[in-house]
């Protein structure tokens, strides 16, 4: 059994339990390839709906919650955030993703039980399944040579909101590889590899057309460069181009 057959055969698992137990059932952490596949199987027909949310609004790494139809409630997903701020804020390095996520997988946690870490100024705010929260609270006390001092975050209301950068400019059409090279000041011919290569995600499914058509509130992920909103044609040109708007994530 490959990999896609183990994920598939767990997510059907998940939904059975939740349909016949009457309870809500989640995931771990899921990435954009698992997102896409997630959202390529029908597992309405095992009575439940599923959604996704991994923190934030924006966030690429989510958690899927599987619910019974007969269920009313919002689900209240069981992951926690934590915030990682400098001992010594004047005396601190640069830290990267890489740097934070690096020291979190050397305590010898699974990358599926970690979500979206953002990095803001000299702290960064991890997400995390809630189980893992008092561990890491514990254990993660330096990330690289800089000294940190880990606080949980106890309300969503403190979570960190997503920071868009709008960007506007005009586009041939709103084929995903021009508004992408618009995005991220690239030329077309450079993004149609990426688009082709399988890195390019639309609201988290899989795009491999570089002449798929964007819709207004698209969340586009580009591996390697970022992720940006297409937010709306504000208007054509004389020479019948689209003037557009996206808000790329900071």
């Amino acid at each position: 059994m490959n990999k896609e057959q183990l994920f598939e055969k767990r997510m059907i698992e998940l939904s059975k339990n939740a349909y016949y137990r009457g309870i809500l059932t989640f995931s771990d952490f899921l990435d954009l390839n698992e997102l896409h596949m997630l959202h390529g199987l029908p597992l309405h027909q095992y009575g439940v709906k599923v959604e996704t949310y991994g923190g934030h609004a924006l966030a690429e790494r989510q958690m899927a919650a599987f619910i019974p139809d007969a269920f009313f409630f919002q689900p209240d997903y069981p992951l926690s955030c934590i915030c990682l701020k400098p001992s010594a804020a004047k005396f601190a390095e640069t830290l990267t993703h890489r740097d934070y996520l690096g020291a979190i997988l050397n305590l010898g946690i699974e990358r599926s039980k970690i979500g979206d870490i953002l990095v803001e100024d000299k702290k960064a705010y991890v997400f995390c399944h809630e189980t893992l929260a008092p561990f890491l609270l514990e254990e993660l006390c330096r990330i690289r040579h800089t000294s940190v001092v880990p606080e949980l975050l106890l309300q969503q209301e403190e979570f960190p909101s997503v920071k868009l950068q709008p960007i506007g400019g005009t586009v041939s059409s709103v084929r995903l590889d021009s508004v992408i090279a618009l995005a991220f000041s690239s030329s077309r011919s450079s993004i149609i590899p990426l688009i082709e290569g399988g890195k390019v995600f639309v609201n988290g499914k899989n795009v491999v057309s570089n002449g798929y058509t964007l819709k207004e509130g698209d969340i586009v992920s580009v591996r390697g460069k970022g992720k940006f909103r297409f937010d709306q044609v504000t208007g054509i040109t004389k020479k019948n181009r689209c003037h557009i708007i996206v808000s790329r994530y900071c």
